[in-house]
Formats: C-alpha cells, structure tokens, sequence
C-alpha cells in the first residue's frame, strides 16, 4: 500500500511540473497585451475574409491565426488613420519581436509558412504621436490562397543570369 501510496504521489508531483513548464513556455511566447486588449481565436478561412475593428484602448482585438507548414497566405491591413498600425508575431518563435509591421514593411504581408505555427496579429493605435480621439476603425483581409505573382518575360530571363552565347536570331538562319 505505501508503495502504491508513494509512487502517486511522486506522479502528481511530476505531472504537476510537466503542466507548469508548458504553461511558462506558453507564458514566454506570448507577446505582451495591453490592457483590456482580447484574444480571438480565428481559423485560415477558404476564402478572403475581412476583419473589422476598432483601436479603442483598453477594449481593442488580437487575433490568433494557426498556419499549417507550406501553407500561402496574405495579409493586407487598412485604415482611415495614419496613427493605426499593425503588427505580426510568429508565437513559434523565441524572437519577441514582430516579424511583419506595416509602420516598416508596408501593409501587405504576403508569406509561405516553412513550419507549423500561429501568428499573433495585433492592430494598435501609436502611442508616440499625440492622441486624436479614441482611436480608430481598422480592416484586415485575410486572403488564404492569393494569386501568384506572374512574370514577365524581362523577369524570367534576369531570373536566368548572365547568358554565355546569345540566341540567334531569326532572321540570319
């Protein structure tokens, strides 16, 4: 009986330390949230999908987004202000640091996953400029199979490198 006893014991309390490490690696990935801000949970929709929001502080959305590897997508964010921004963290990632942020890269992410993963996007308000009003509507499309970029034929053949011999042309053969 004691050794029934001793060997539960010793599992709840290892149990116990698995649950506490996942939850603080869990913790550790996570970007830090403002205050009042609420996490909604979203799927890779079939189609383009559009997002509506508001950057009011204390009552703004944060979306979690899982990505399957190989899988395309593109993201493009729009807004009436040139105070609100937005901002993609890869929660896979050690890097608390966006990846994507439209005050830098423009307002189109347009990206293959190369693993499994789950994307924070966070639209927000700049705390850095003076505030005017409450904050400000947002949209983001989300397109889940965007259309490939296509070529031109000056394109292709600078994708081909410098070329040794030239092709002949036409109208000496």
């Amino acid at each position: 009986m004691r050794v029934l006893g001793l060997s539960l014991i010793v599992l709840a309390l290892l149990g116990g330390r698995t649950a506490y490490a996942e939850d603080a690696q869990q913790q550790l990935q996570m970007p830090e949230l403002d205050r009042g801000e609420k996490i909604e949970k979203i799927a890779l929709p079939a189609v383009l999908e559009k997002l509506t929001g508001w950057t009011k502080f204390g009552k703004g959305k944060v979306y979690m987004l899982p990505l399957k590897k190989g899988q395309h997508v593109r993201i493009t964010f729009s807004s009436k202000s040139k105070y609100t921004y937005m901002a993609i963290f890869d929660l896979s990632s050690n890097d608390d640091e966006s990846f994507f942020g439209t005050d830098e890269d423009g307002n189109t992410a347009d990206v293959t996953v190369n693993e499994d993963t789950t994307w924070l996007i966070k639209p927000y308000y700049s705390r850095v400029t003076r505030r005017r009003g409450l904050g400000a509507p947002y949209e983001i499309l989300i397109d889940p199979n965007p259309p490939a970029a296509q070529q031109t034929p000056a394109d292709q053949q600078k994708d081909q490198g410098p070329m040794l011999f030239p092709p002949r042309s036409k109208q000496g053969q």
